[in-house]
């Protein structure tokens, strides 16, 4: 769900200037322990290699990344640093988009092509390959959208779009076998993962280059473009903003009540996964929403989120329970 939808109001506050921090002015040792990097990942190192030499350009003991790319994959990498690695899950299951190059081992009409393309969109099933990181056993995967871009002969460049966990490899061999002609995967990009797109792609190269120009001459305009808040991993989520007196006790683990919230994203359903944040903006915590979002506005009392992972650290936030 777009964050950018209309917020319900609840209640009206004001946040305090003398607790928390704007996600974009934290300190920069906090902006970088709490931030992410989109990595236009290069072929031929894996996710896992690409994440090994982020860490040690950055003297970090932690990142992860959201979702793996074969080594001759290229594209988006969105990789969470430090504290950030918390948020991954977030966009594990987010949908991502690919630009393709499938061979057909034989010629096809247009008119066929276009027909046999048309079928796979929407609800397909997959094997995963020999080669995966899962079990083996047919799976439901959606797909969002496919079109073909060009062709030149038997090489087709197609864009798709599709639910997180599709293999595009498969995708391109089942296309092929629905032809009748036989066809593999070429080359494959990513182009984008949840909310992150080549817009706001960095290299490997542009990350060092920005890091010892901060390390060396204090300059940190560099870095601070190209590493993200972790709050931008979740722009694809619900949103729930609450008081600052409600902040601390979620940091200790409690669950979200309804005093506490001052606006909702409307939209939200029973059971979905939401994000929580402060006044300022700053992610508090991942949960599971207990209410829809006409249920918050109209309750007086009840249990909002059930807090699933606790993102903020506590004692930032004065106590007020």
């Amino acid at each position: 769900m777009n964050n950018k939808r209309e917020m319900l109001v609840i209640a009206r506050d004001t946040t305090n200037p003398d607790h928390g921090c704007y996600p974009e002015k934290r300190d920069m040792k906090v902006h970088i322990n709490k931030g992410l990097v989109n990595i236009d990942k290069p072929p031929g190192p894996t996710s896992h290699e690409t994440v090994a030499w982020i860490k040690g350009i950055l003297h970090l003991s932690n990142a992860g990344h959201s979702g793996t790319l074969d080594p001759r994959v290229t594209g988006v990498l969105p990789v969470m640093l430090e504290g950030a690695t918390k948020v991954v899950g977030a966009l594990l299951t987010a949908g991502k988009e690919y630009v393709c190059l499938m061979r057909l081992h034989k010629d096809v009409s247009v008119e066929n092509l276009t027909r046999v393309f048309s079928q796979f969109v929407g609800p397909i099933h997959q094997l995963p390959p020999l080669k995966s990181a899962v079990k083996r056993r047919i799976r439901k995967r959606d797909i969002y959208y496919l079109e073909i871009k060009e062709r030149d002969g038997k090489d087709i460049l197609f864009r798709v779009g599709c639910e997180a966990g599709t293999y595009i490899r498969k995708l391109c061999h089942d296309i092929g076998k629905a032809l009748g002609t036989g066809a593999h995967m070429s080359e494959l990009r990513r182009t984008r993962a949840g909310t992150f797109t080549e817009a706001n792609l960095t290299t490997l190269h542009d990350l060092k280059d920005a890091y010892v120009f901060w390390e060396e001459n204090s300059i940190e305009y560099n870095l601070r473009k190209i590493i993200l808040p972790m709050e931008h991993a979740l722009e694809g989520l619900p949103k729930i903003i609450i008081r600052d007196s409600a902040v601390d006790a979620i940091c200790h683990g409690a669950d979200l009540a309804i005093p506490g919230v001052l606006s909702a994203q409307k939209g939200i359903c029973a059971k979905d996964w939401v994000a929580v944040f402060t006044l300022k903006g700053e992610a508090v915590c991942l949960g599971t929403a207990k209410m829809n979002s006409q249920q918050v506005l109209y309750a007086k009392k009840g249990v909002v989120v059930d807090t699933d992972r606790v993102l903020m650290e506590p004692n930032i936030y004065p106590k007020g329970w």
